[in-house]
């Protein structure tokens, strides 16, 4: 049966400065199923049993090019842990080709692992089967979980050896976006003073993104708020980036790139997993400052379009200087609800600031301690005033509860399971990681057999380093 789907390639129509073209790259093959998304599929319009076909794993892993599509690797530049880089680009993916899915939004079908590009630097292109699982697992968790990300389509394995520290098993991520276009892709522009690119890409962004934006200003000013509202709920959930670079940072505020991340165990607010991380730049309590950091950068690449001057400035820093409000609102939301409350007062966030506190200072499971509110069980010397001010509150213990219980998820994809996810793959058993993506479907509801998913690591089983994979 022959493959189709329905492509509509608007980033391809864009000038040829803003990609290279070029196919993927074949796999030795035969390229064999690691993972389909099902749901995911058929929101795009595809047939998820002819993708499971033999055909269908060929167009996956980059071995056929389906009609109608315009694989190209994206041209962006970006500030790496704060230093510039001006020219980065999609060094190991290439974008298929887009479509509109069953709900009239765009969305980007994207390879990665898919062999060298004209910005592969010393890179090889491909990826190995740990990072591909990782991302699978991770985005997938996160849009359970409720927070915008990018999404796992599928992943297949490739027949071929990717050496790094020693030849392993490799892999391609089939990765599903609203798009792909980051911050760096403005930066890429405007360092090289091309303002129609940055023209065009605007118009592109606002089009796709921002369709009730009159132009780059009020693009800025709700990608501003986008972005606050994601780090809130990164926060919310314990996430930490850990490569929160401006070529990592989505214009429509989309959690992309899941590289070096994590969930925490147990909480301290200066965390850090990424091995690439080492002065700590994105620490979990980092993530606000280093979102509004990239949000100027954005701004910045943006002045071109408004004509450069004060008055240019002072209008884009205005949007900028609206974040950490913005943030502290969302983030106020979120943690109201994850201690079930429902109304606001003042005094609210010594409340939930002096919960963390209390976790942090006796090292609590970050996901379990706030799961634990549910059934009543709160730190001693806090518990008393958190009940005073549920009754404040003005609903039922059983309002209050259900409150909690949708804003607490009893399972995050840990990093022990992960890992160990990732080594019964190379081993050839792809039990561990199925069994894992079924319950983080479902992170709010967890019980019976599978209720050992929200146990933390034993102190043999804890993963201190994360590592970006390429």
């Amino acid at each position: 049966m022959t493959i189709h789907i329905p492509f509509d390639n608007s980033y391809a129509r864009l000038p040829e400065r803003f990609y290279g073209r070029q196919p993927p790259t074949p796999v030795a093959g035969p390229p064999g199923l690691i993972a389909l998304n099902a749901s995911l599929a058929e929101e795009l319009g595809l047939d998820p049993a002819t993708l499971a076909e033999s055909e269908g794993l060929e167009v996956l892993a980059g071995n056929r090019v389906p009609e109608g599509a315009a694989p190209l690797a994206q041209a962006y530049a970006g500030h790496q842990f704060g230093g510039w880089v001006p020219q980065l680009g999609d060094g190991r993916a290439l974008l298929l080709g887009e479509v509109v899915d069953a709900d009239g939004l765009r969305r980007d079908i994207q390879l990665k692992g898919s062999g060298r590009t004209a910005f592969s630097r010393m890179g090889d292109g491909r990826a190995w089967l740990g990072p591909v699982i990782r991302e699978y697992l991770v985005s997938e968790a996160m849009h359970a979980l409720g927070v915008p990300t990018t999404r796992a389509l599928a992943a297949v394995s490739t027949g071929e050896q990717v050496f790094r520290e020693a030849p392993l098993p490799g892999a391609v991520l089939v990765r599903v976006a609203s798009s792909h276009i980051r911050v760096g892709t403005f930066q890429y522009f405007a360092a090289r003073k091309d303002v129609e690119a940055l023209e065009r890409l605007a118009a592109h962004v606002v089009a796709r993104h921002y369709p009730d934006a009159s132009g780059p200003l009020e693009m800025l000013e709700m990608a501003v708020e986008r972005h606050a509202r994601l780090v809130a709920r990164w926060m919310s959930v314990g996430f930490i980036h850990g490569v929160m670079n401006t070529d990592n940072a989505h214009v429509a505020g989309e959690t992309i790139d899941y590289g070096p991340c994590a969930f925490m165990d147990a909480y301290h607010p200066d965390t850090v997993f990424s091995s690439i991380d080492r002065f700590g730049r994105y620490a979990y309590a980092r993530q606000p400052e280093m979102a509004n950091w990239n949000l100027a950068q954005f701004a910045i690449a943006l002045l071109p379009l408004l004509g450069g001057d004060d008055a240019a400035v002072e209008a884009v820093s205005a949007a900028v200087r609206r974040f950490p409000d913005l943030y502290e609102a969302a983030w106020l939301d979120a943690f109201r609800a994850k201690i079930g409350l429902a109304s606001t007062e003042e005094g609210d966030v010594g409340l939930i600031r002096a919960l963390l506190e209390n976790m942090a200072s006796s090292g609590a499971d970050f996901t379990n301690a706030f799961r634990a509110l549910s059934r009543g069980e709160a730190p001693e010397g806090w518990v008393s005033r958190w009940k005073e001010r549920l009754a404040r509150d003005g609903r039922s213990i059983e309002e209050q509860i259900g409150t909690m219980s949708k804003a607490n998820p009893a399972v995050i994809p840990r990093n022990h399971r992960i890992e160990k996810a990732i080594q019964d793959a190379v081993s050839g058993n792809l039990d561990t990681f199925r069994d894992l993506n079924r319950v983080l479907s479902t992170p709010y509801e967890l019980g019976g057999a599978d209720a050992a998913f929200a146990d933390p690591p034993a102190p043999e089983e804890r993963v201190f380093r994360t590592f970006c994979g390429t």
